[in-house]
Order: C-alpha cells, then sequence, then structure tokens
C-alpha cells in the first residue's frame, strides 16, 4: 500500500485522452504576492467592519506589511520553491492535507459528507435493497476498472482541463488514525469489496488482477443475499424489542456480533490506541481482518432499516440510526441494534436500506466534493443507462448496448462460468466472513464508543429543505453565485437563531491546478463544531 499525505476513453489516443494525460499541462498554484494578499485582505474586511474597526485593521496591516510580513513571505517563497521541487502540488497542499488529518475530533457529523440518491426509475429495483445494492456496486466497479487502467475521461470545467490526482484516492483507500495524525493509504492494485449486514463484516473478490470485472449483477444478487441470510442468521436470537428507558444496557451485551465498526467514530487519537490494542490481542487474525478492510475497494452497508421519509434518509446516511434491543441472553442488558454502527466511516461507503433507498457516506480528507460527485454521477447513470438497455433489448435485440451506450463500459469475465470449467475455481468470489477477536477492555471501549456516539445522534435533527421558490437561473441573472447566496442565507439564519455570526468559507474550485483541492464549503461546521 502507498501513503498519500462520464464517459470512456482509450489510453495513449489523442482523440481520447487518458485520464491523466492532461496532468502536464496543469500549472501549479501561483503564490501570490504579500501586497496583493494584503490588499485583498484588506478589501474583504471592509464590507464587514465599522469605519472605526476598519481603522484598526488598516494599522495593523501597516505595520504587518513593515515588520513581519516581508520576513513570513520569504519563508513561504522558499517553502513553495521547496515543495515544487519534492513534487508537492501547491504551496497550501500539505497545509489543507494538515487542516483534514490532524484535528482529533470524530469524524462523524464534523467531516464525513455524504449523498442520497434518487429512486431507481424500474420498481423492481427500487424497492428491491440486494437488486439495488447489485446494480451500485457493479456500476462502481466497472468505474474502478476504468480508474486503474487510465481509460475515464478526465474532467474539464469550461472547456479547461481540471486535475485528476484525486482519483487515485476514490478506490481501495483508508484513513488510517495515528497518534500524531492520521494518514489516508491506498492500495491502487485492490480487488476486493467489504460488505456490512448488522454489524457483521464480510468481503468478496470482485475484479480478476488486470481490473476485469469477474462478477455480474446476477452473481452479486447471489453473493449479497448470502450475506443478508448468514448476518439475519447470526441475528436471529436477539429480535425483542426493548425501551430505552427502561433499563442502563452494558457492554457484552451484542447477541453475536460487537459493532467494531463503530470504533471509526471515535476522536481520532482514541481510535489509534484501540487500533492499536485491536492488533495486540494474542492469537488473532485482527490483523489480516483490519488489513482487507482498509485495501478494500469500498464498504457497502447493507441496513436492516427503511426510512419513513426524506429526513429519515438523509439523516440515515450521515450517522445511522439510533435504535436499543433488548438481548435475548440477559434480559436485563440492551444493545445498539442502530445503523450507526453498520459502518466503517474511515472509508468510501455506499449505503442501501432495507426498502431499496441508497446513499453515499465518504471519507473526506482522500477526496473532496467535486471528485464524490462525478463518481456519484457516473454510477447513479449507469444504473438508469442499463434499466433503458434491458427495455430496448427486447425491441432491438442484443444487449440495448448499441442503442443506449453505458456511461462506464468495462469487460466482465464472470468466474462462476470460469470456475465450473475447472476443477479449481479460477478465483474465489464467494463472500468469506471477517471475525474480531476481542477482550473485555475492547468490549468496554466500543460500548463507549457507541453510547457517546448515540449521545451525538441524539442530539442532532437533520431536516431536508427543497426550497422551489427560485433557484439558479435567478441568482446567477442577478449577478450572485449560487453558493455564497446559500452560505450567506444559512448564516443569516444561524443569525437570527442565536444572535451571533459564525464562520464560514467559500468554496472555490482550483482543480485546474496540479494537484489541487477544492476548496469547500463545509456547512455542517456551523451545526456542530469540532471542540
Amino acid at each position: 500500500m502507498t501513503t498519500r499525505g462520464g464517459g470512456t476513453a482509450t489510453k495513449d489516443d489523442d482523440s481520447n485522452p487518458s485520464t491523466y494525460s492532461n496532468q502536464s499541462k496543469l500549472k501549479r498554484l501561483p503564490l501570490p504576492t504579500l501586497e496583493e494578499t494584503m490588499e485583498k485582505f484588506n478589501r474583504t474586511l471592509q464590507a464587514m467592519q465599522s469605519d472605526e474597526h476598519h481603522l484598526e485593521t488598516q494599522t495593523s496591516i501597516s505595520q504587518f506589511l513593515a515588520n513581519d510580513g516581508p520576513k513570513l513571505q520569504t519563508l513561504l517563497q522558499n517553502y513553495n520553491a521547496s515543495a515544487d521541487g519534492n513534487g508537492v502540488g501547491s504551496y497550501v497542499e500539505e497545509f489543507w492535507s494538515d487542516s483534514y488529518l490532524a484535528p482529533d475530533c470524530s469524524v462523524v457529523l464534523n467531516l464525513n459528507p455524504f449523498f442520497l440518491l434518487e429512486s431507481h426509475p424500474d420498481p423492481k429495483t427500487a424497492f428491491d435493497p440486494v437488486l439495488r445494492a447489485s446494480e451500485l456496486v457493479f456500476a462502481s466497479l466497472k468505474l474502478v476498472y476504468r480508474i486503474q487502467n487510465e481509460t475515464l475521461a478526465p474532467d474539464t470545467f469550461r472547456g479547461k482541463p481540471l486535475c485528476m490526482d484525486q482519483f487515485k484516492a476514490l478506490f481501495g483507500s483508508c484513513r488510517v488514525p495515528h497518534e500524531g495524525q492520521d494518514v489516508v493509504c491506498n492500495d491502487p492494485g485492490s480487488r476486493h469489496v467489504v460488505v456490512m449486514r448488522k454489524n457483521v463484516m464480510y468481503y468478496f473478490m470482485a475484479l480478476w488482477p488486470d481490473g476485469t470485472l469477474a462478477v455480474s449483477i446476477a452473481d452479486l444478487v447471489d453473493i449479497l443475499q448470502a450475506i443478508v441470510e448468514d448476518a439475519d442468521n447470526l441475528n436471529s436470537d436477539a429480535q425483542q424489542e426493548g425501551n430505552e428507558g427502561e433499563e442502563q444496557y452494558k457492554a457484552s451485551s451484542w447477541p453475536k456480533n460487537a459493532p467494531v465498526g463503530v470504533l471509526t467514530t471515535l476522536d481520532r487519537r482514541s481510535w489509534s490506541v484501540t487500533r492499536k490494542a485491536l492488533l495486540a490481542v494474542p492469537e488473532s487474525d485482527n490483523e489480516s481482518a483490519l488489513q482487507i478492510v482498509d485495501s478494500a475497494l469500498f464498504v457497502l452497508c447493507l441496513d436492516d432499516v427503511a426510512p419513513e421519509d426524506i429526513n429519515d434518509s438523509a439523516s440515515n446516511m450521515l450517522h445511522g440510526t439510533y435504535r436499543l434491543k433488548r438481548n435475548s441472553e440477559d434480559a436485563a442488558s440492551y444493545y445498539q441494534a442502530g445503523t450507526c454502527c453498520n459502518r466503517w466511516y474511515d472509508k468510501l461507503q455506499i449505503i442501501v436500506c432495507e426498502d431499496g433507498s441508497a446513499g453515499v457516506n465518504f471519507e473526506h480528507s482522500a477526496i473532496d466534493g467535486h471528485t464524490a460527485l462525478r463518481f456519484v454521477a457516473d454510477v447513479f447513470a449507469e444504473t438508469i443507462i442499463n434499466f433503458a438497455q434491458s427495455i430496448t433489448k427486447t425491441i432491438y435485440g442484443g444487449t440495448g448496448s448499441t442503442v443506449v451506450p453505458s456511461v462506464i463500459d468495462a469487460p466482465l469475465r464472470r468466474a462462476t462460468v470460469l470456475n465450473e470449467s475447472n476443477e479449481e475455481p479460477l478465483l474465489d468470489v464467494w463472500p468469506k466472513r471477517l471475525d474480531f477477536s476481542l477482550n473485555p477492555k475492547l468490549d468496554d471501549v466500543i460500548f463507549h464508543a457507541e453510547t457517546h456516539l448515540g449521545d451525538q445522534i441524539l442530539s442532532v435533527n437533520s431536516r431536508v429543505l427543497e426550497y422551489k421558490g427560485f433557484g439558479k437561473n435567478f441568482i446567477t441573472a442577478n449577478k450572485l453565485s449560487p453558493d455564497s447566496f446559500v452560505q450567506m442565507s444559512m448564516l443569516v439564519a444561524y443569525y437570527i437563531l442565536y444572535g451571533k455570526t459564525a464562520n464560514a468559507y467559500e468554496a472555490s474550485i482550483s482543480l485546474c491546478m496540479s494537484q489541487s483541492l477544492v476548496k469547500e464549503c463545509a456547512f455542517f461546521k456551523l451545526i456542530a463544531p469540532c471542540a
């Protein structure tokens, strides 16, 4: 593994550029002069200060320009030159990564964003969680093939090429906790998928060594159905509902499967210490299990809950549900059966609920919203195209792809078919369960992690607003940015509610520069600050 601090294309073809063919054309982010920075700083604050306060600001700026400013600018220029020589994309790259990887707070609510997908147009798929998950996984695997073989068409914005560096960390990546600062590890040759169901973890091989898909949608349906049945059987003895207010639930009260995934919701230093303790359990397979999870292409979470409305759906994608159950083996104890524990927040997660509703929750330090949006848009579009092809093939014959071309195309060699003609399977794609060995101390940490997560969930309300009074066209017609308009609306609402302003930052795309990031506005920080 290495550590990192819509269409198709053909490699080495000018008409169909490879994924990273535009990287050499991108310039480094320019370093502004000290005078340019201070002039912009002065102009920005003027709009937010009284005349008296702004005079104080101008005095401070003058003093800074005359004293410390030039010295710091020289240090920054030297750092920028050194970063260029060491292959660092820009003078802000390492600092920006630190802003995500250094904080000690939990990634849940504070860092991990989410997407809520539209329903599938085919009712047969829309309400079948296994089939919906299978189609999403299949489309994701096709995208993996394109990225690993560098045949994914590079992004552009208004005709200008954008940096594609983040796509190297989209799949097979994991945020790994460390005592000092987290790191993002990536396995560029990852071929397997991890699946979670009722806290039980499984994995299966999905790709051949060359990246070719080894499983079809039908194969994935069989694989995921087997996982659902196995996980549900493990939990079949814990069906008696509990009342959250009746009695205190306690550690080691989980029926069969301790929710190890909830450890990823801890503050990062505590998770680092606990991870070491998990690895240190004698005569266990914890190290290999963690390696399988860390290096997986992504995590598929099969939730056993059907959200009642769009608000519940959004909450489930953001942090999962909170639900206590009575342990049938110990009537005096309860355990957390909500989907909040059926997660591995350090990785890219595709989440599918019992009613077929789906979404994505992703670890934010490795990729920005722009990259995640390309993933979500291509994968969702491919599932729609697959439905269209299934309709047109009855009219035009074949697969229907000649009439409705795929958004993501990738070769498939079904391992199940090839295995039937060989004495030894060429590639075993059947799912395997991942079992973690624990001890009383780890049981206690998991219990307290789940309890703290529950407290956080119960303190947050999520509501989805779909405003229909006006939209982007009206805002841009008035020469305003839709993004800044929404931000200002939220800041005004916050001020009306709490009588004070909150810090926020404007989104700007710097992906037209080499190895750049999208500086996004994290709205949730206004509600759930890391403190």
